[in-house]
């Protein structure tokens, strides 16, 4: 069937990618027909099937590295342990083998936008390049949306995202003309909290005074609504129904753990959990072995939820994953709160 499905298909592709022209509008004016010899069409179904299928060959390439790659669309991401100074050599070939290979396939490199950063204490004091083009050593930088440093703090992606919550916040309150507490409290979950909340699981702070920054924003707005003001925030959150930020983060960790145990998501379960052997204990059957650790990952997501979740009562049922979610709603995980 795999073959029928090739051979029919691939005439459609050519049909579908023959033969393209486009045109530029400046106000009424047309520019004349050019003819499109590269690239997909925007906006299409098969447009970013059709461009990965462009650019999967790179990531075998580097296989023969030993180079760990990363692809989201057209942004490419390589990693790797650099121990001694082959390391260092095989990180340099990649980074060669991608300008080779980009220039045969006529994609181009945006050198300007590409950087190192280095994890912890180098033992190789390396320079490398793109095209001739040195790339600039940072000690931070933005992946998908979340602020990696060099030391793997999370307190500056927690500073940049504050920052733009409370603005969100802020304009909630100045712009909306109702004083409607549930219309605006819907607005702060729908256009603030997520900012708050994008991948918590990788970078959930453990440090007070970052879990009190993020607190910070539903903690003000919620104290400028009306009649919320002589109200402590305990009580302002039990009166609009709302759970504190810091739980959220801890029921979203136990949300993707789930996701990962019962593989709900495309991820080994063996790179992240081990289960444990130890059966005569109260609780569920789904307990995770805890392994000593760093004092460095002790705080990352395959650690810090382990004993949330092995914690959970009989109450909560692993039946399904909606099951799953309604019945922890209902746990009382302020033991592990820090500052709630």
């Amino acid at each position: 069937m795999t073959m029928v499905f090739v051979v029919m298909f691939c005439p459609g592709l050519k049909r579908f990618f023959a033969n393209r022209t486009h045109q530029t509008r400046v106000g009424m004016c047309l520019s004349p027909d050019e003819t499109l010899i590269s690239g997909v069409v925007q906006g299409s179904g098969i447009g970013p099937v059709s461009f990965l299928i462009y650019v999967d060959d790179l990531a075998k390439l580097l296989e023969c590295y030993g180079i760990v790659v990363k692809l989201f669309a057209d942004d490419v991401k390589v990693y790797l342990e650099i121990v001694n100074t082959v390391d260092a050599d095989n990180l340099q070939c990649a980074l060669d083998l991608i300008a080779e290979w980009a220039e045969g396939w006529q994609l181009s490199v945006s050198v300007s936008k590409c950087n190192v950063l280095t994890i912890g204490k180098p033992p190789v004091s390396r320079k490398y390049y793109i095209s001739d083009t040195e790339l600039p050593p940072l000690t931070q930088c933005r992946d998908l949306g979340v602020v990696i440093t060099s030391d793997l703090s999370s307190s500056n992606h927690i500073q940049q995202i504050t920052a733009k919550a409370h603005q969100r916040a802020n304009n909630i309150l100045r712009c909306f003309v109702s004083g409607n507490t549930s219309l605006l409290v819907r607005a702060f979950l729908v256009y603030v909290r997520p900012v708050l909340e994008y991948n918590s699981v990788v970078w959930s702070p453990h440090l007070i005074q970052d879990i009190t920054r993020i607190e910070k924003v539903q903690r003000h707005f919620t104290k400028r609504l009306r009649g919320l003001r002589n109200l402590s925030y305990a009580e302002r959150l039990t009166k609009l129904g709302l759970p504190s930020l810091e739980l959220r983060r801890l029921q979203l960790d136990l949300i993707y753990c789930y996701k990962i145990v019962f593989g709900l998501v495309k991820l080994n379960c063996a790179d992240f959990f081990e289960f444990s052997t130890v059966s005569n204990t109260r609780g569920h059957a789904y307990k995770l072995y805890k392994p000593r650790c760093s004092k460095g990952r002790i705080n990352f997501f395959s650690s810090r939820v382990i004993n949330v979740w092995n914690s959970l009562p009989d109450t909560v049922s692993f039946v399904s994953f909606n099951a799953f979610k309604r019945s922890i709603v209902t746990v009382d995980f302020s033991n592990f709160l820090k500052c709630f």
